[in-house]
């Protein structure tokens, strides 16, 4: 079985394989938490090319991913593009209403959705999902409630494992990701 912050218990194995849709914060979770602002305004973020593959293999076998975010950034949504991740809400102040529409809006059940966070604000909906993922660098509160907590850090390949252990619990252990994302 594969691993994150330790071995993955069965119960946390069998949450992933009813996965149908990964919902992810972008601050902390895709990016580092840094963001850096130059003089002139513009703002710089950096990603993991591994968990952009990882997404990808994930929306290559029939997984839905969505982005939630409290802030508004042209970075986010260039880099969502580029992924093929169409469902990007950003400047939401309170996440739990849009992660209950997007349940509507894709004929899913909370049991069918991962939510992966690391700050208080994510804790409500990490609650209201199947199952609530923490970054190994995650407030404390935020670890000391989720289901599952990753080896890596925000921005540093966290999402890439999530998406290893979805695809690996539903059977696609055996998945290419892409070679440039």
């Amino acid at each position: 079985m594969p691993t994150l912050n330790g071995p993955v218990k069965r119960s946390q194995y069998d949450k992933a394989a009813q996965i149908r849709l990964l919902v992810c914060g972008v601050d902390g979770v895709l990016s580092n938490g840094l963001i850096y602002m130059g003089n002139n305004g513009e703002e710089l973020k950096t990603f993991c090319t591994r968990d952009g593959a990882g997404m990808r293999a994930l929306l290559n076998a029939g997984i839905e991913i969505a982005i939630i975010t409290g802030r508004n950034s042209r970075i986010v949504s260039d880099r969502m593009k580029s992924l093929g991740v169409s469902h990007v809400v950003q400047g939401a102040d309170k996440e739990l209403p849009h992660f209950e529409a997007l349940l509507t809006k894709l004929g899913l059940t909370p049991e069918q959705a991962a939510y992966m966070g690391d700050d208080t604000i994510d804790l409500p909906v990490m609650a209201a999902c199947g199952l609530g993922i923490a970054v190994a660098d995650a407030h404390p509160l935020v670890l000391s409630r989720a289901d599952l907590v990753t080896r890596l850090g925000g921005g540093m390949g966290a999402v890439r494992e999530v998406c290893d252990l979805i695809l690996q619990a539903q059977g696609h252990g055996d998945y290419q990701p892409e070679a440039s994302v």
